[in-house]
């Protein structure tokens, strides 16, 4: 008896689809004081009465990137300890009988 294999349509995209994110884009509310702050401070500081999540971004990132820098490592530790986990779970299952 043949081995079949199943078969699965795959969808091709490139490294710039795969990094898009809404959430960047969106535009802040200013419902608490810190955010009004900072929604004031950026648009002021970018010239723009809609501020999004990204401005906010650049602009700590410029002036306060201590904070930034801080906020990417402890997610790339964190990311990284997460594979790290995933990839020791994958030895550490057993493998099944299969009965024939």
């Amino acid at each position: 008896m043949p081995d079949e294999q199943a078969q699965t349509e795959a969808t091709l995209i490139n490294e710039a689809e795969l990094n898009t994110s809404p959430l960047p884009s969106i535009i802040v509310e200013k419902d608490s004081a810190l955010k009004s702050y900072l929604v004031e401070y950026v648009g002021t500081k970018l010239n723009n009465e809609l501020v999004t999540v990204e401005m906010i971004t650049e602009v700590l990132a410029t002036e306060f990137p201590e904070f930034v820098i801080s906020l990417a490592e402890e997610n790339f530790l964190l990311g990284y300890e997460q594979g790290l986990s995933d990839a020791n779970g994958l030895y550490s299952r057993k493998t099944e009988a299969v009965e024939e």
